[in-house]
Formats: structure tokens, sequence, C-alpha cells
């Protein structure tokens, strides 16, 4: 490969790094797979070494590869995805941000859930039962679940069969982890009952119910922590609480009659 082959308006390593990138998708090299040497990479390019580990920099900054020191260099794990694409980690109002994640999932996570009943493969649905029974065991048992929790929605997503699903995912486990945290895991028990449902839907291939089961476990979220936010800011709750007596009626007595 001539240095004339490269286009002299655009930087030298930028377009290296355009090249390594395509070696990649060529060579189809996995996660962990090791480059040529720099030494290999510039004589095969025509360019020298500098440009070769400029071109590096520029991919493992964007979470393209690994350099070992020592050892060269490597595909990163899920490359060109990095744990906080957006820059969520940076926004002050994580409360505002728990809302606005919910709102975003609720237009996206149904339709993905809907696509996995359709297209999940049986090593899906068995991935998926195992992060449910492995979920459930933790918060039986007072154990933190949110591992699980997250990757039975990133399970989801790729099971959707689409290609963009799964790389939406650091700001699904995003929106889990913040929304997890800002709720004190007190919502076990809908926990259980709404991923149960969605796993059921799945499982069973309705499409249908898999959109329905998600989105209610979404807007269950949401309402909920609309109600926690009330109650921290000392806002009055929107509705009274039915006594515990109440509750514990077998039947409702009927209204005491009017005067």
């Amino acid at each position: 490969m001539e240095t004339n082959d490269y286009d002299s308006g655009r930087p030298l390593a930028e377009q290296v790094a355009q090249r390594l990138k395509d070696y990649i998708l060529e060579k189809d090299l996995k996660a962990g797979d090791r480059l040529p040497t720099e030494t290999t990479l510039a004589r095969q390019m025509g360019v020298a070494r500098s440009t070769v580990r400029e071109a590096i920099k520029r991919l493992e900054s964007q979470h393209i590869l690994v350099v070992r020191h020592g050892a060269g260099s490597f595909v990163a794990d899920h490359p060109g995805m990095t744990d906080d694409p957006l820059g969520l980690d940076f926004v002050q109002d994580k409360e505002r941000l728990a809302f606005d994640l919910l709102e975003v999932r609720i237009i996206i996570e149904p339709a993905i859930a809907e696509l996995a009943a359709q297209h999940a493969t049986p090593k899906d649905i068995a991935e998926l039962e195992s992060l449910y029974n492995t979920m459930e065991r933790h918060i039986m048992n007072g154990e933190d679940y949110l591992a699980e929790d997250m990757k039975f929605h990133q399970t989801i997503a790729r099971a959707s069969g689409n290609l963009v699903a799964p790389k939406l995912t650091p700001i699904i486990t995003a929106a889990v982890e913040i929304f997890t945290e800002g709720t004190h895991r007190a919502l076990l028990q809908e926990t259980l009952d709404t991923h149960k449902g969605v796993l059921e839907a799945i499982k069973a291939r309705d499409s249908i119910w898999a959109r329905d089961a998600m989105l209610m476990h979404l807007i269950y979220n949401r309402d909920m922590y609309r109600k926690m936010h009330r109650a921290r800011t000392g806002e009055s709750s929107l509705t009274p609480r039915v006594p515990d007596w109440v509750l514990k009626l077998d039947n409702l007595r009927p209204p005491e009659e009017q005067a």
C-alpha cells in the first residue's frame, strides 16, 4: 500500500485509523484478538510507525482497541461502545435524569421486547430464564440483584434480532442503575412480577403481550418514582392511603345509610 493512495486533504493518521477499522472487519477479528505489530502495519500501509502509533491511539480513545504495553494492540470488548456514551455521569440533576431516562425507555423498550418475542432463540430464552431465576433468588434472600436486572434487559435487546438495539444498552443499563439506586430497591415485588411477565410473554412468542408487559413495567416504575419524589419534596400524596384495617376486610361493608 503506497503513501500516495492517501488523500492529502485529510490527516494521515485519521485515514490509517479508518484502514485499521477496515482491517478488523475484513479479518473478522473478535474481542481480544491481537493486531500485527506497529512495524508490520507501517510496512503494509506504507506509512511511518509514528503514524500507525497515532492511529492506534485514536482507536484506543474510541474504545475500539486496547493497548497493552509490551504485548501489543488488541480488539476491545464491544468495539466502539463505551460505558457512558452520552456523558450521563456528568448530568448533575440525577432525579430529573431518572425521569427522562424512563421516558426514553418507554419510547423504545416495549418495541424491543415485542421484537424479542418474535426473534428470540432458545438460547436467548434460556439465558433470560437463568437471569430471572438468579434475580429472584437474590431478592428472596435480601441480596443485590442489580447486575442480573441489567443483563436481563441487555439480553432482551440482543434477542430482538435488531442490530441497533444492543447498542442502546448502555442507556438502558444506566437507567436501570440510576432508578434502582434512586428508589433504594423499594420495588422488589414489582421487579419480580413485571420481569416474570416479560419473560413469559417472550417464551410464549406473544409479541403484543411482551410489548404490553414491558410498558406496564416501565409505567409502574415511572409512577412509583413520581410518588417517591413527592414524598421526598414534602408534597402531599395525590390520593389518600387506604387504612390497613380496610385492606384486611373480607368484604367491603355497604355505605352507611344517609339520613
